[in-house]
């Protein structure tokens, strides 16, 4: 299969992608991972792209398009990808449909996980990651769960930079609601509820 993920910046999206990852082994193409990966090995398109992921603005277009043409030319993404923050823009979709349509691969859905902007704003400003093994937790862990490493919190998980992603992404990315409401694709889910509830909602909407 082919889906894409849709939902504001925190809605649970990461979370969510790894639960079906873990179950159906489909390849996790998430952007964020991508580029902060990209940013942290000092690559050329980290350093385009750090100055607007730290204002919390969409990385260009073009940047995005050609960093997932590449992705997805890898033996993973063979069988079916799950994309986690792309497309983010109208430009973006029209792209990804070249790029299925190149690789006679249809998208078989764009499920959108449905969160208010302040239950947002208030999971970013709780949100913990391990330094060693990017375990996400929250303020409450003083130590990771997992591997028992350093918990911090990201630079962009401030309420000045969380409001502007929000804002970003209503501007920017919510019409690709309509654009896949359009071709008959999307589906939506409260994610607004306890992440096995939301799970299970899913997995029922994409037949799995």
């Amino acid at each position: 299969m082919n889906i894409v993920l849709l939902g504001a910046p925190g809605a649970g999206k990461g979370t969510q992608a790894a639960k079906l990852v873990e179950e159906f082994g489909f390849a996790h193409v998430s952007t964020g991972d991508i580029l902060r990966a990209a940013v942290k090995n000092g690559t050329e398109l980290g350093l385009k792209a750090k100055s607007y992921m730290d204002a919390g603005d969409l990385v260009p277009d073009q940047l995005i398009i050609d960093l997932m043409n590449e992705r997805f030319q890898q033996p993973d993404c063979a069988e079916g990808v799950l994309l986690d923050g792309f497309p983010r823009t109208t430009a973006q979709a029209v792209a990804l449909d070249d790029m299925l349509a190149r690789m006679n691969r249809p998208l078989d859905a764009a499920l959108l996980v449905d969160v208010p902007g302040e239950v947002i704003i208030g999971r970013a400003l709780n949100r913990r990651v391990c330094k060693d093994c990017g375990y996400v937790g929250t303020a409450a862990d003083a130590a990771c769960p997992k591997c028992s490493g350093e918990m911090y919190q990201r630079t962009d998980d401030t309420e000045d930079t969380v409001r502007n992603r929000l804002d970003v992404y209503e501007k920017s990315t919510s019409p690709l609601i309509d654009y896949y409401r359009g071709k008959g694709v999307l589906k939506t889910v409260d994610g607004d509820r306890p992440v096995d509830v939301v799970f299970a909602d899913m997995k029922a909407l994409l037949g799995l």
